[in-house]
C-alpha cells in the first residue's frame, strides 16, 4: 500500500480471484485460532498473577516465621552454622523441572523434593534440639515457597512475552492482512466485471457486423443473378401515360 493508493501486482483472472478467496479464508481461520490462543493464554496469565500475589503474601509470613525460629535456635543452642556445615555433605532438598503445555506454549514448573536422610539429625542433641528441628521444617517450607514463587514468576515472564507476540499477530492479520486481501478481491472483481462488459460490447459489435455483411452479400447475390432489387414495386404502364401538350 502506498500513499497514492494500492498497487496490485496480481493479474485479474478467475484463478487469481479463487486463490485470493482461499487466502482470505485461511487468514480468517488463522485469526480465529490465534484469537482463541490469546484468550486462553490471557486467562492463564490472570490466574498466574493471582497466584503470585498469594505466594508473595504467603512468602512474607513464612520468612518472618523462619527468622523468628532461627532467632530462637541461636538463643537456645548458640551459633550452629559451623556444625551444620560440617555434618552436611550433599543437599537434601532438591529441585526438579517439568513442563506444562498451555495452548502450545511450554511453561516450565519447578518442584522441590527431599532426597536422602537427615544429615544433621544429631545437631543440637545437647540442647535446643526441638528448636533446631522446628527451624529446619520452617526453612524447608520457606524454600518450597521460594520454588513455587520462582515457578510462577517464570511462567509470568513467558506468558507475558507470548501474549504480546500473539496479540501483535492477531492485530496484524485483522487490520493489515485481511483488509489488504479484501481490497485485492474487490479490485479483481471490478476488473473482471469491466472485462465482461467489454466482451459483451465486443460481441454486440461483431454480431452487428456479421448481420450487415450478410445483408450486403445477399444484395450482391441478387444483383449477380439479374434480380431486380426493387422487385416489390409495380412496373409503370406506358400506354396510360399522358404527356403534356408541347407548344412549339
Amino acid at each position: 500500500m502506498s500513499g497514492t493508493g494500492p498497487r496490485y501486482s496480481i493479474f485479474p483472472t478467475r484463478m487469481a480471484l479463487s486463490t485470493m478467496k482461499q487466502r482470505l479464508k485461511g487468514a480468517k481461520t488463522g485469526h480465529s485460532l490465534l484469537k482463541r490462543k490469546s484468550d486462553a493464554l490471557t486467562k492463564r496469565f490472570r490466574i498466574v498473577v493471582q497466584k503470585i500475589d498469594e505466594a508473595k503474601r504467603k512468602m512474607g509470613k513464612v520468612m518472618q516465621t523462619a527468622s523468628f525460629s532461627l532467632a530462637e535456635v541461636t538463643y537456645t543452642a548458640g551459633d550452629i552454622s559451623y556444625q551444620v556445615q560440617e555434618s552436611t555433605k550433599t543437599a537434601q532438598l532438591r529441585i526438579r523441572t517439568k513442563q506444562e503445555n498451555v495452548s502450545g506454549v511450554m511453561l516450565p514448573a519447578f518442584e522441590s523434593y527431599l532426597e536422602g536422610g537427615n544429615a544433621f539429625e544429631l545437631t543440637g542433641l545437647g540442647r535446643g534440639g526441638q528448636q533446631i528441628h522446628k527451624c529446619k521444617e520452617t526453612y524447608i517450607k520457606a524454600v518450597e515457597s521460594l520454588v513455587e514463587l520462582a515457578s510462577l514468576q517464570t511462567a509470568f515472564v513467558i506468558l507475558d512475552e507470548v501474549i504480546k507476540i500473539t496479540n501483535r499477530r492477531v492485530n496484524a492479520i485483522e487490520h493489515v492482512i485481511i483488509p489488504r486481501i479484501e481490497n485485492t478481491i474487490k479490485y479483481i472483481i471490478s476488473e473482471l466485471d469491466e472485462q465482461d462488459r467489454e466482451e459483451f460490447f465486443r460481441l454486440k459489435k461483431v454480431q452487428a457486423k456479421k448481420k450487415k455483411d450478410q445483408q450486403a452479400a445477399e444484395e450482391n447475390r441478387k444483383i449477380s443473378e439479374g434480380e431486380d432489387v426493387n422487385e416489390g414495386e409495380e412496373p409503370a404502364d406506358l400506354l396510360k401515360s399522358t404527356d403534356e401538350d408541347v407548344i412549339f
